[in-house]
């Protein structure tokens, strides 16, 4: 009587790949991969022989922030619109000095240097002649980026935005940029005005309403 050949077996090691772990397994989930942490901008400081850092590119949750609402009626002015003026003694030599030393003071107290201008009367500040030296829209551009310390000369001070903190360094310059700094200074400061320089001078052009 011929044999009947049975039917070869499929051993489950034969198989291919399983779709699904096998019953009373976990598969494992895979760890996400961490990218490169991006590195915080340095604070302008005095220009060296390489350009600094350029801001870095501010994240979509920051931008959305800053996006303005619709438009509105203006809330009328109030009190506590008015920044504080907090005057430093300094002569024109070490007006500069002592301004560096206040932007110090107010970043080691937790201010971010976005929240910082400083203006000066006399000549421009290291860091603002060295990156003028890229050109005029290469200035303007850390300018908006809004994210560090921001240095203008009186002479184009107006077109700086409202920061919470502004600093004025009274070296030097005629008495027409001092009275344009203290000015724009005033409007532009949202809760603090440092002014470095002659109390007596500074204190007169405050009381002729600058």
């Amino acid at each position: 009587m011929p044999l009947i050949p049975e039917e070869p077996q499929i051993h489950e090691k034969a198989q291919g790949p399983r779709a699904t772990p096998a019953s009373g397994r976990t598969a494992p989930t895979p760890r996400p991969v961490p990218g490169p942490r991006p590195a915080a901008p340095p604070r302008p400081g005095r220009p060296g022989p390489v350009r600094p850092t350029p801001p870095a590119q501010r994240a979509p949750r920051d931008t959305a922030a800053a996006k303005p609402g619709p438009a509105g009626p203006a809330a009328p002015a109030t009190a506590a619109a008015t920044p504080q003026i907090q005057l430093i003694p300094a002569t024109p030599d070490g007006a500069l000095d002592a301004a560096e030393e206040a932007v110090d003071l107010l970043l080691d107290s937790g201010r971010t240097p976005g929240d910082v201008l400083v203006i000066t009367t006399g000549d421009p500040h290291p860091w603002a002649a060295h990156e003028l030296s890229f050109g005029d829209a290469a200035y303007w551009a850390q300018h908006d980026a809004g994210d560090d310390v921001f240095y203008a000369d009186a002479a184009v001070a107006d077109r700086a935005a409202s920061r919470a903190v502004v600093v004025v360094a009274f070296n030097g310059g005629p008495e027409a940029a001092a009275v344009t700094a203290l000015g724009v200074a005033h409007s532009r400061a949202g809760a603090l005005l440092i002014v470095c320089g002659d109390p007596q001078r500074i204190n007169s052009l405050l009381g002729a309403g600058v």
